[in-house]
C-alpha cells in the first residue's frame, strides 16, 4: 500500500476511533477540564497522531493505548462520583479571590495570579469595581464565579413582591422555509393554525428563515429579506389596550347616569377591571 493511502486510512480510523471514545467518555470532556482530563486529552492526541504518522508502528497497538488511557477518566470519574477527596484530589478545588468584600491577597499569589488579571476576570463578568463584589471563587476549571453585594445585585419581580407568569422556552415551528411538526405537535397546534399566523404577519412559510412561538403562543419569525419588516405580535398589546377601553367606558358610564345604583354597578365594576389591568399589565405589556 503506497505511504500517502496508509496514512489516510491512518487517519480516518483514528478519527472515527477518537469520535466514539470522546462520545463514550460524555460532554464533561469538551467542555472546560479539569487538569486530569486536559493531560488525558493531550495524551490521546499524541497518541493518535504518533498512531496515524508512525508508519513503521502497529497501528493496533495505538488503538489500544488510546482505550487504555481513556479508561483512565473514565474509571476516575467513577470513583470522583463515591469520594469528595479523589474528587478533590483529581479536579482540584475553588480558590476565594474575594471574601466579605475584601481581595484575598495570599491566595492570588497561590494561583500565581496577579491584581491586573483578577480585574480582567472581572470584568468578563461585567464588573468593573472590586468593591462591588462580595464573593468571588476562582472554579477548578479556571472561570471565576462572582456574587455582587446586596445592594448591586440587579432587582427581580421577587424583590418587589411581583408575581409573574412562568415562561417556557420558545418551540421552533420554521426553519429554513420548512414546517417542524414535532415541536408543532408539542405546544398543541396544527399546519393549518400556523399557515393562519403566517397569513397575519405576510409572509410565505417559504421566505422564513426561523420561526419561534412563545409560552404566550405568539409567532415570531426572521425571514431571508432582511429588508422585509415584518411586524411583532399584537394580540397582548391589543388585549390590554381593549381592556383599558373598556376600564375607562365605565368610567364615563359612571359620570353620565343619573341612576345611583347604575352609578355604583359602573364605579365598583371599572374598580374591579382596574385592579385585574394592574395585574396581567406585566404579561400583555410587549
Amino acid at each position: 500500500m503506497p505511504e500517502w493511502l496508509d496514512v489516510a486510512v491512518r487517519s480516518v480510523m483514528f478519527l472515527v476511533f477518537l469520535f466514539f471514545v470522546t462520545k463514550a467518555l460524555g460532554k464533561k470532556q469538551i467542555a472546560q477540564l479539569s487538569f486530569f482530563e486536559y493531560v488525558t486529552g493531550i495524551t490521546i492526541g499524541s497518541i493518535a497522531a504518533e498512531g496515524i504518522m508512525g508508519l513503521d508502528g502497529n497501528m493496533y497497538l495505538g488503538l489500544l493505548a488510546i482505550v487504555i488511557v481513556a479508561l483512565l477518566p473514565f474509571l476516575s470519574g467513577l470513583i470522583s462520583l463515591k469520594s469528595k477527596k479523589f474528587r478533590d484530589f483529581i479536579e482540584g478545588k475553588g480558590t476565594i479571590f474575594i471574601k466579605d468584600g475584601k481581595v484575598m491577597e495570599d491566595n492570588l499569589k497561590k494561583e500565581r495570579y496577579t491584581i491586573d488579571e483578577l480585574l480582567e476576570l472581572l470584568r468578563n463578568k461585567d464588573v468593573f469595581q472590586v468593591s462591588d463584589v462580595e464573593f468571588a471563587v476562582l472554579e477548578a476549571t479556571g472561570d471565576l464565579s462572582v456574587m455582587l453585594k446586596k445592594e448591586n445585585q440587579p432587582l427581580t419581580p421577587k424583590d418587589l413582591n411581583m408575581k409573574v407568569a412562568s415562561i417556557k422556552e420558545p418551540q421552533t415551528v420554521i426553519m429554513d422555509g420548512k414546517i417542524l411538526d414535532e415541536p408543532l405537535a408539542t405546544i398543541g397546534h396544527s399546519r393549518g393554525w400556523l399557515k393562519t399566523e403566517i397569513d397575519k404577519l405576510g409572509v410565505t412559510i417559504e421566505n422564513v428563515f426561523i420561526g419561534q412561538v412563545n409560552s404566550y403562543g405568539e409567532l415570531t419569525v426572521d425571514v431571508f429579506d432582511d429588508k422585509l419588516q415584518v411586524p411583532s405580535p399584537q394580540e397582548r398589546p391589543l388585549m390590554l389596550s381593549t381592556m383599558k377601553k373598556c376600564q375607562a367606558d365605565l368610567e364615563l358610564f359612571a359620570l353620565a347616569t343619573e341612576d345611583k345604583l347604575a352609578k355604583q354597578l359602573f364605579v365598583k365594576n371599572s374598580k374591579k377591571l382596574q385592579k385585574a389591568i394592574d395585574q396581567v399589565t406585566y404579561i400583555l405589556k410587549s
